[in-house]
């Protein structure tokens, strides 16, 4: 029963793990592994030296951080506000509202936002029409980081949700009951029982994106990127596509993305170190 699962992983994660020796490798695919130079770091420095990648970097680690800042708490509050909603019927529409962006792609989810906010979208053509100055929402390099995570919220947020929603309903209604004898009231009770139920999934899911916290959306940033230009938008995933696919610059793109991966395990890591002082269990238990 674990074979396919195995065959999968095998198959499109580990394998191609050994593409990473083209981050030190002149790489030619016409001249493939065998063909190809080995250039030990040279890629590397070669990446250092490059003020195009330490821009990619930067404005994804800002990114990430406006993701963790912004974003992250906004399912936790979302959860917690449907957990409170007594009437089902309320409770399955207002969940069957916030879940259904989470299933369009990001084609959509853009040409939705260039329709409503765009230069001539909905939103501007009603302020011109009130004799009010037109906004410049979508192609602005100086608030696209923040409209990158409006999106997110809008898209995924209500997905989100699904977790910590579970996280809340294994918590004991015995608990609530007590703390409501005790004379605690909806804060209280938020506090003292919801919050540590819901703090061990919490944990698991801030470590797992941090993991995952300098991949900031490929697809959507590259449908948006030439409308505020690469000084804003380009991030490691778009430096390595357009180094690598593009212009053909295997060994630097290939560098730059391992870097990234070894990032990501960095943080993995410590965080659940972290979690671990903390009493929590983590994404594994030591």
């Amino acid at each position: 029963m674990v074979a396919p699962t195995v065959i999968v992983l095998g198959l499109f994660t580990y394998i191609p793990l050994l593409g990473n020796a083209i981050a030190f490798m002149d790489y030619v695919p016409f001249l493939g592994f065998g063909g190809s130079a080995w250039v030990g770091f040279d890629n590397f420095t070669a990446l250092f030296h490059d003020d195009a990648f330490w821009n990619a970097l930067v404005n994804t680690l800002q990114i990430t951080a406006l993701q963790l800042l912004l974003f992250f708490p906004i399912p936790i509050a979302l959860a917690v506000f449907l957990h409170s909603v007594l009437h089902s019927s309320i409770k399955r529409f207002v969940q069957s509202v916030i879940y259904l962006p989470h299933f369009l792609s990001w084609v959509i989810i853009v040409a939705l936002f260039q329709q409503m906010f765009g230069g001539a979208g909905a939103l501007n053509r009603f302020l011109v029409t009130n004799g009010v100055s037109p906004l410049d929402i979508m192609s602005n390099p100086d608030t696209f980081k923040l409209l990158l995570v409006f999106q997110g919220v809008w898209k995924d947020a209500g997905w989100g949700t699904i977790i910590f929603l579970a996280a809340i309903a294994a918590i004991d209604a015995s608990q609530y009951e007590a703390a409501t004898i005790d004379g605690a009231g909806s804060g209280m009770r938020f506090w003292h029982v919801t919050l540590p139920g819901m703090r061990p999934i919490i944990v698991l899911m801030l470590i797992l994106r941090l993991g995952d916290a300098l991949s900031v959306g490929f697809e959507q940033i590259l449908l948006q990127r030439d409308a505020v230009g690469p000084g804003a938008a380009e991030v490691l995933d778009t430096y390595v596509y357009f180094n690598g696919i593009v212009d053909g610059n295997w060994g630097a793109a290939t560098a730059a993305g391992l870097l990234k991966g070894i990032v990501s395990l960095v943080l993995v890591l410590g965080a659940n170190s972290l979690a671990h002082k903390l009493g929590e269990e983590g994404i594994y238990q030591r």
